[in-house]
């Protein structure tokens, strides 16, 4: 019928990465930093926001709805980098952040959250968190603060 021409605002933003590849313009995207990122989220729409914006930007992106996952996950494989949120219902991100750096040294941790005295509280952690992002937070926020931990990362590696 005439509504087949109506494409929903999710096909959309799945197509875009394409028809930006296609005109060849690419977004920031460097070569060579592609990584292995966990989300950590509860909200789902967050969630989706954040791996969709991270897998756009070239990453390998898994998702979980909390702390506990999160363990589970990274009990399965490494991971590069774990962005978590701090409230989430079960282990919160602080206890996940801590719990998980102790098993994984060599991945960054990057947390979000929308309540500044949560954010503080992880600001403390300072071996186990390398930042706080502040919601809400832009697409490009999110990957350059991605972006930079791992740079960091990579340049504490190189001996």
């Amino acid at each position: 019928g005439p509504d087949s021409a109506l494409v929903s605002l999710d096909e959309i933003a799945v197509m875009m990465p394409e028809n930006i590849e296609k005109h060849g313009e690419n977004l920031t995207r460097r070569q060579g930093t592609m990584a292995s990122i966990l989300v950590a989220e509860d909200d789902q729409a967050v969630r989706d926001f954040v791996s969709r914006a991270l897998a756009y930007y070239g990453h390998s992106v898994t998702t979980v709805a909390d702390g506990s996952a999160a363990l589970a996950a990274l009990a399965e494989r490494q991971y590069d980098l774990m962005l978590t949120d701090i409230v989430m219902p079960g282990m919160d991100g602080i206890a996940l952040a801590n719990q998980a750096s102790k098993d994984n040294p060599q991945m960054s941790v990057l947390m979000m959250t929308g309540f500044a005295s949560e954010g503080q509280r992880a600001q403390r952690q300072q071996n186990a968190v390398d930042r706080v992002i502040s919601k809400p937070f832009s697409l490009k926020e999110i990957c350059t603060a991605v972006e930079e931990a791992l740079q960091k990362r990579r340049g504490a590696r190189v001996h």
